[in-house]
């Protein structure tokens, strides 16, 4: 059994990574419906995610040419080799869901789109929104 562990941990650091990014198609593309970048909106706040080019299947579901919406909330993302962390500023919706409501505190935010695969790892290349300038009354 040792050796086994051993063998898989060498196996992670000759590869850098214990899994394995999924392709995305190219011209994907996700975006914001609602709010528009710049929007004035009262809270609570609802997002509408937009999709092209890729369908949307849950979490843990592995078909191609899918993924599943993760919203950023006054972050960026720092490793997209690696599971988008579930926080107060990165919120999963693994279950396919396409649209949120969302409380924030008054005053500006940015909000970002990104679409993770099976494993909630971003797409090579990313499938990415441009990041959208809100704010809440």
């Amino acid at each position: 059994m040792r050796k086994l562990l051993l063998a898989a941990l060498a196996l992670l650091i000759m590869t850098g990574s214990a899994i394995a990014q999924t392709a995305a198609p190219e011209g994907a593309k996700v975006y914001f419906i609602e709010p528009a970048d710049g929007a004035v909106v009262s809270g609570p706040v609802t997002v509408r995610f937009g999709l092209s080019g890729m369908g949307v299947a849950p979490a843990g579901v592995e078909n191609a040419k899918t993924g599943h919406h993760h919203l950023l909330i006054d972050t960026k993302l720092e490793d997209y080799t690696a599971p988008v962390p579930a926080d107060d500023n990165h919120k999963h919706f693994g279950g396919g869901q396409t649209e949120t409501t969302i409380e924030l505190a008054p005053g500006k935010h940015t909000l970002q789109l990104l679409l993770g695969d099976h494993n909630h790892i971003p797409h090579v290349s990313p499938v990415e929104s441009e990041v959208i300038t809100i704010t809440v009354k």
